[in-house]
Order: C-alpha cells, then structure tokens, then sequence
C-alpha cells in the first residue's frame, strides 16, 4: 500500500532529523509525517484496496476466527508472529510484510536471522501459510505461531 504522493520520504525525514537542534519543533513542524495509522484501520484499508473481505484474509493466514475479527475491529493487537501470518493471509510479498510489520510497531524481517530469511524466501516466492510452515519445520526453525505442523 503506497504512502500518499505529497508524503516526504524517510530519508527526506532522516535528514530534516539529522539537521535539527530543537527536537520538540521538529515533531511540530512533521507532525503529519510521523503519524502511523493504527494496525486496524491500515489491514482494513489494505482489505478494501485488494477487494477481500477480513473473513477470507484470516482464513488464508490460519488465525483463529474471532481473534482475526479482533484485530481488525482494533480491540486486539498482534504479536509479530500474527502480523506474519497476516502477511501470508493477503499475499503479501516482502515489501508488504514489511510496512505491515510496521504498521504493527514489530521489528522488520531481517535476512540475518535464520528463521526471517526462510520467511523472507517464503514470501518472495508466494508460499502459503502452510507451505511456509512446513519449510520452517524441515529447517527445525521456530513455527510462525508456534504449534505444530499439521
């Protein structure tokens, strides 16, 4: 999902930052451009833009029913584990992942660690949930969720 096209960059952001000796005015003056939409309403957008409705996203990413429902209404919030299966839940390829786990103020996928670079893989080439869970288990690597396979 495109940030709107009047919204400075990240490293314009950095920059700006790096060149302030007043944090306070700072935060002020950008205060529209480090605002991050909630989870809820950014997976919502995210639903309405793709045409899908929340049902079938929790379906495809293997979250229980009502817990799904949950983070979309925002009465929840999820582990990174859960924004992962998210991610699997609407197809996401890494990029996307990636601004959902920010979305999620959880840390990025990073290639360095094991576990992330299998999903990373699994992203990139479109796996499912269960595809990708089956490869983290051949791997002996953490689930995404924990649990066991089925």
């Amino acid at each position: 999902m495109n940030e709107p096209a009047n919204q400075v960059g990240t490293s314009t952001l950095f920059r700006r930052l790096f060149k302030t000796s007043n944090l306070g005015q700072f935060i002020k003056k950008n205060a529209e451009e480090i605002k991050l939409q909630s989870f809820s309403q950014y997976i919502t957008k995210l639903c309405e833009k793709q045409g899908e409705v929340p049902e079938r996203i929790i379906k495809r990413a293997n979250i229980e029913r009502s817990f799904g429902h949950q983070l979309f209404r925002g009465s929840r919030n999820p582990s990174r584990d859960t924004v992962l299966q998210l991610a699997f839940g609407f197809g996401a390829d890494v990029d996307m992942a990636q601004e959902l786990l920010k979305h999620a103020r959880a840390s990025a996928l990073y290639p360095r660690v094991k576990r992330d670079t299998a999903i990373i893989y699994c992203l990139h080439h479109h796996f499912t949930i269960v595809e990708t869970q089956r490869i983290l288990h051949e791997m002996e690597l953490p689930l995404i969720g924990g649990g066991e396979i089925k």
